[in-house]
């Protein structure tokens, strides 16, 4: 299939404009148009991932990490970066990233967390803001339903756990249709007075061109009157780090050694072990210290995550667990979810998970 065909079908999973600022998800090498045989998934992008690609066919590989962040100036190989993308072009091997937008969604990085824990009720620990807009439009009664329906369609109306909502009002409409006019109701030069319903609807702000297609496809009037408003409501199923609850509550040292044992962590860095009972449980995948506040805020017993600075952990001040186990180690299971998404779409299409341990810290016991 056509590489532009599985990087679509990703960015519908996890948008692009759900990544950080700092980040470099999508399409880092190839061409939206080659055909892909196979693809390799791995976490990161490092030279023997793309060894182990060339030797087993695919001439894509997926990784979370993108292997590039900043702006590459000069190709000779200097370092690993320039040397993975030297060889990726020499041997059409195209590079694809998907990184925070995958952190951000609900089904994502840090719901895999959250099921190798147990953890029930989960949702976003720091919901985003910024990302959702509202469509408002006035239309003749008898054409209302067919364009609400074609609005939902379109991804309009999805708050939480609820879908197809609306907010309709009925109005009047004036208008006046010149000579140049088709008007579809009304005559040319006279004012018309019509019965409308006031449509407003929300949706995310990377499906607005789906919605200006379905509500001009669909509104009946040769001028369609509209408004589109930038909200700052937070997006409660995307976000950083997510929130959930043990099945039962546990002892700290416990749950501690649970966690050590589900994440497959070589060892858990964590504070002074408080004397209480853990149930409510805060994660994020990666580097998760600016989340702490977040996590208190919350009422979390523990923070499960990654990438702690020494002066950081006094930050809890004996509000709360934190528990480093570090980043590979809350992040070594997405390449599995990755594939799985993958699979469930694209049924007979070749996918690999690579062999390959990309973690670059080793620990001596």
């Amino acid at each position: 299939m056509r590489l532009s065909e599985i990087t679509n079908y990703l960015e519908s999973i996890a948008p692009l404009n759900y990544q950080e600022d700092y980040d470099n998800s999508g399409l880092i090498v190839g061409d939206p148009n080659m055909e892909i045989r196979a693809a390799l998934v791995a976490l990161d992008c490092v030279e023997k991932i793309v060894d182990e690609a060339i030797s087993t066919g695919c001439n894509l590989i997926i990784t979370h990490h993108p292997i590039v962040f900043k702006g590459l100036k000069k190709f000779n190989g200097k370092n690993y970066v320039e040397r993975v993308v030297l060889k990726a072009i020499k041997n059409n091997v195209a590079l694809y990233a998907i990184h925070t937008n995958l952190d951000s969604v609900h089904t994502g990085v840090n719901a895999r967390i959250c099921d190798r824990l147990g953890l029930t009720g989960i949702k976003v620990l720091a919901p985003k803001s910024g990302i959702l807009k509202k469509l408002v439009t006035f239309c003749p009664q008898a054409q209302a339903e067919q364009l609400r329906q074609a609005l939902f369609y379109a991804g309009a109306g999805n708050i939480g756990n609820y879908s197809e909502t609306s907010f309709n009002a009925n109005g009047i409409g004036t208008f006046k249709a010149n000579d140049d006019a088709n008007p579809y109701v009304g005559e040319r030069g006279a004012q018309h007075h019509e019965a409308e319903i006031r449509i407003e609807t929300i949706f995310p702000v990377q499906s607005q061109r789906k919605i200006l297609v379905a509500l001009f496809e669909n509104h009946p009037y040769e001028e369609v009157a509209y408004d589109i408003y930038n909200l700052e409501n937070k997006h409660q199923q995307v976000g950083s780090g997510m929130l959930g609850w043990l099945e039962y509550d546990m002892e700290a040292y416990d749950f501690l050694h649970m966690v050590k044992d589900k994440m497959n962590a070589k060892v858990v860095r964590h504070t002074s072990v408080l004397p209480k009972r853990i149930k409510k449980v805060a994660v994020c995948g990666g580097s998760g210290s600016f989340l702490l506040k977040e996590a208190i805020a919350a009422g979390a017993d523990a923070f499960i995550t990654a990438d702690f600075k020494y002066h950081e952990f006094f930050d809890a001040e004996e509000k709360i667990i934190i528990a480093d186990i570090g980043h590979f180690e809350t992040e070594q299971f997405t390449s599995n979810l990755l594939v799985e998404i993958i699979q469930k779409k694209f049924t007979n299409f070749a996918i690999r998970l690579t062999e390959q341990n990309t973690n670059p810290i080793n620990y001596l016991f």
